[in-house]
């Protein structure tokens, strides 16, 4: 059966329900396994084959390995105490004892979910308490929680654009920001690493050929902690009449005098950028995603955002964990410079030690680029026999000759847990 054939069957089981079923297996007889049964996925053979590789060249796989504590500066793996640099609890929030209490009574008094939809009877108080406190930390008039942080991304982008429409973003952006695009069913267009230039050119070219145009920056960048050039980008945004969205997941709580973000950090009118988006799974100590903005942007996602409409309420514990977080971090802007000196002192003694940290501006995130996938993860591996944690970032998740060891800084780590750690990586390095 041709490829015409089997659509013209196709269409005569949609178009006809009581179609002689004997007709269907002698079509399915042509079929792949590789189209029906999941093991015979050639991405799931590809996975066997990269632990087939691993697994020759005796490498230990060094993800969903148990942390058993906290996720501070330090943490308990294997039942030992080593150096974390694994996880992004950037101000040590994450189990504070008054964001600890916090949680426990709020979980006392609403319960551990919230029921149902917000839209459908699972509204809290916590959930407009926290909305309040991220509209007023980003200057804005309202913003909306959702609950989870990557189709936080994925539902915003999906919702304000479509077909006819463009979205421009960031080389370096977030895959939940490509995803949503991709749903979105708009055009996509990618500008070189932080290029405003680029991206005032590509817009100048192409405005015209589209009615709404999406801009999307993250703000500090995940994979290689620099920042994106907010002042350059809102004024290609007001030029080209486009909108402005931009990622904090990784800047709140790192950058700006007060860990407001990049906003603070530049100075610009809150206004200025249409959509803020952050996280509550890094600094904030909570699990989820966020919006703040305009009362047109938050009314729109609250009755046309899928991830929200669709989707249960935030646990009414994580929505007050983040709202404690946030108020402590605000209360005790000390937290904020103890990290940035943390980072800095950890990207100086790299670079002294001659190790590539890319584009790093030393804020929160570092990277090491090791430049392979096997090497980075034998070295991840061969730290943390050493008491240092600190994860891999392999292909495809970046390039690979951009593969690398991620370190996030944490407030509490001391002076002795960073140069130890720059010591181990060279002493490591120079065996390879």
């Amino acid at each position: 059966m041709n490829r015409h054939e089997k659509q013209e069957l196709l269409k005569k089981i949609l178009a006809n329900r009581s179609i002689n079923c004997e007709t269907i297996p002698a079509a399915n007889k042509e079929v792949s396994e590789s189209l029906y049964r999941i093991e015979k996925f050639p991405q799931y053979l590809q996975l066997h084959i990269q632990r087939e590789v691993a697994e020759r060249a005796e490498i230990e796989n060094p993800f969903f390995f148990v942390n058993d504590s906290i996720c501070g500066a330090v943490t308990q793996i294997d039942g030992r105490e080593v150096v974390n640099f694994s996880g992004y609890n950037y101000l040590g929030l994450s189990g504070h004892p008054k964001v600890i209490q916090t949680t426990a009574a709020a979980a006392s008094r609403w319960g551990t979910s919230a029921g149902a939809s917000r839209v459908v009877g699972g509204e809290k108080p916590p959930h407009r308490a926290l909305e309040r406190s991220l509209a007023d930390l980003h200057g804005t008039v309202d913003a909306i929680v959702f609950v989870s942080g990557y189709m936080t991304n994925v539902s915003t982008i999906a919702t304000l654009v479509g077909d006819g429409d463009l979205v421009v973003h960031d080389r370096l952006a977030h895959n939940s920001i490509v995803q949503g695009i991709q749903l979105s069913g708009a055009s996509r267009r990618v500008f070189p690493h932080n290029d405003w230039q680029a991206l005032d050119a590509l817009l100048a070219e192409t405005r015209s050929q589209f009615e709404r145009v999406l801009i999307v920056s993250e703000g500090l960048f995940s994979m290689d902690g620099d920042l994106c050039p907010l002042d350059r980008l809102v004024e290609v945004k007001h030029r080209h009449k486009a909108l402005l969205m931009i990622d904090e997941a990784h800047s709140i709580g790192a950058v700006g005098a007060t860990g407001r973000g990049v906003g603070e950090h530049f100075s610009v009118a809150p206004g200025d950028v249409d959509v803020w988006m952050g996280t509550l799974s890094k600094t904030l100590a909570g699990c989820g995603g966020y919006v703040a903005g305009s009362i047109a942007l938050v009314e729109l996602l609250k009755f046309s955002a899928s991830a929200f409409v669709y989707s249960v309420g935030m646990p009414p514990p994580m929505a007050a964990a983040a709202d404690e977080a946030l108020r402590l971090m605000l209360a005790e802007p000390e937290r904020v410079e103890r990290l940035r000196a943390a980072a800095a002192r950890f990207l100086h003694g790299a670079r002294d030690a001659g190790l590539d940290t890319g584009f790093s501006a030393g804020i929160n995130v570092v990277p090491i680029i090791i430049g392979g996938s096997i090497p980075a993860v034998r070295l991840s591996n061969n730290l943390l026999k050493k008491g240092i944690s600190v994860q891999p970032v392999i292909y495809p998740a970046v390039n690979e000759n951009g593969a690398r060891l991620r370190f996030f800084m944490n407030c509490d780590h001391t002076p002795d847990q960073i140069d130890g750690a720059i010591l181990a990586l060279t002493e490591e390095l120079r065996k390879t």
